[in-house]
C-alpha cells in the first residue's frame, strides 16, 4: 500500500469526523485512504470521483468503492459526507465547489483538506458565504482541514458556464479554442506548444495522435492545416477531453477522443505522435508520465513514422529518445524549451 499523504493523515487524525452512511470522496491521493475510510465505515456506501482516469483506476481497485470519472459529479442522492482534496488550481476549485453545492443536501457535511502550498486556505473565502456552519477543524504537516455544513444549494450546474474561449494565433494560423479550469494552461497558448507548432512539418495524410491533448490546440492546428489527417486525442483528464471536443467542434473537425492513463487505452498505430507531454502531478513535479510515454510510444508508430515533442530543457529526454529510437533531431530550441523529432 502507498504511504498515506499528509492530507490523508490529517483526515484520519480526525476519524470521528469521517463517519457517514453515504460518502463521496473527491480527488483522493491514490494512497490507500479509501481503504482506511471503508474500515471506519463498514456499512456505508463509499463513492470516489476524479476528473483524472488514473485516480479512477486506482479507486476502482477497492471492491467496496463506487468510482466515477467524468467532467462533472454524478447525481448521488442522500449524501451525508463529502470529502474534497483541494486542488492546485483555484478556478478548478471554484467550479467544483459549485458542482458540490448542486448535489449536496441540507444534511451534507463537506470536509475540505489540502496542502498550504496548494492554496487550501483560499476555500475559506470561496465557500464561507455559502455555508451556514464553518469550522477550521485541524492543521498539521503543512495541511489544513475545514468543515462546512448547511450549504446553500446551487441550481442546475452547467459546465458550459465555466468555458473560456480564446484565440490561438500561431504559424500563420488562427482559430478559436475552448478551455476549462483544471485544463493545462487554461485559456492561453503556452510557450512550449507555440515553439512546437512553429517548427514541425505536418504530414498531408495518415493517422495522428495528440498525446496529452489539453484543450485540443495541437490536434486543431494540424487538422486545420491538413484535412486528410485522421486525428486521435488522448488525455488523462476528462475536463481536457471535454475541452478538446468543444474546440474541435468549433473548428469543424472530428477526432477519436481517448481517456487514458498513458497509452493504456490506445490500440492501432500512427503515422505521427505529437505531444507537449505532461510532467506535473499535483503539487510535486513528476517526470514518470512523460518518460513512460516515450518508452511506450515506439510500439504505436507505423514503420518510418515520427514522434514530435516539446519539453523543458531541464528534462532528461535525449537519453530516453536515444535508447528508444537510436537517434533524434532537434528541430528548435530556445532558453526554456526544445522540440525533438525521432523516427521509428
Amino acid at each position: 500500500m502507498s504511504k498515506l499523504s499528509n492530507p490523508s493523515l490529517l483526515l484520519l487524525r480526525n476519524e470521528e469526523e469521517l463517519s457517514g452512511s453515504n460518502i463521496l470522496v473527491i480527488n483522493t491521493n491514490r494512497d490507500g485512504f479509501l481503504s482506511q475510510l471503508s474500515q471506519l465505515n463498514p456499512n456505508a456506501t463509499i463513492n470516489a470521483f476524479s476528473y483524472n482516469v488514473a485516480d479512477h483506476n486506482d479507486s476502482s481497485k477497492y471492491p467496496d468503492v463506487h468510482s466515477f470519472v467524468d467532467c462533472k459529479l454524478p447525481s448521488l442522492e442522500s449524501l451525508d459526507l463529502i470529502i474534497y482534496y483541494y486542488p492546485k488550481s483555484k478556478p478548478e476549485a471554484l467550479m467544483m465547489l459549485d458542482n458540490i453545492r448542486s448535489i449536496a443536501n441540507n444534511n451534507t457535511r463537506l470536509l475540505v483538506v489540502g496542502d498550504n502550498k496548494g492554496g487550501v486556505k483560499s476555500v475559506e473565502k470561496q465557500l464561507k458565504p455559502f455555508a451556514e456552519q464553518f469550522y477550521k477543524l485541524d492543521s498539521a504537516k503543512h495541511c489544513v482541514l475545514y468543515e462546512f455544513s448547511e450549504l446553500e444549494p446551487f441550481e442546475s450546474f452547467d459546465i458550459k458556464r465555466y468555458q473560456n474561449l480564446f484565440t490561438v494565433k500561431v504559424a500563420e494560423q488562427e482559430f478559436t479554442a475552448v478551455s476549462l479550469p483544471g485544463v493545462f494552461n487554461h485559456g492561453k497558448l503556452d510557450v512550449g506548444t507555440r515553439l512546437l507548432l512553429e517548427n514541425i512539418p505536418v504530414p498531408y495524410k495518415g493517422k495522428v495522435l495528440d498525446f496529452g491533448c489539453g484543450a485540443g490546440i495541437i490536434a486543431t492546428f494540424v487538422g486545420t492545416q491538413q484535412s486528410e489527417l485522421k486525428l486521435s486525442c488522448l488525455d488523462v483528464n476528462a475536463l481536457a477531453l471535454y475541452a478538446t471536443q468543444q474546440t474541435l467542434t468549433l473548428n469543424n473537425l472530428t477526432a477519436e477522443c481517448i481517456l487514458s492513463d498513458g497509452m493504456n487505452e490506445v490500440s492501432g498505430q500512427y503515422h505521427l505522435i505529437i505531444s507537449n507531454p505532461p510532467f506535473h502531478t499535483g503539487i510535486a513535479t513528476d517526470y514518470g508520465i512523460a518518460e513512460r510515454f516515450l518508452e511506450q510510444a515506439k510500439g504505436f508508430l507505423k514503420p518510418n513514422a515520427q514522434i514530435q515533442i516539446v519539453a523543458n530543457n531541464f528534462l532528461k529526454y535525449p537519453p530516453i529518445l536515444e535508447q528508444q529510437f537510436g537517434k533524434f533531431t532537434v528541430l528548435a530550441k530556445n532558453t526554456k524549451f526544445t522540440v525533438y523529432q525521432a523516427s521509428k
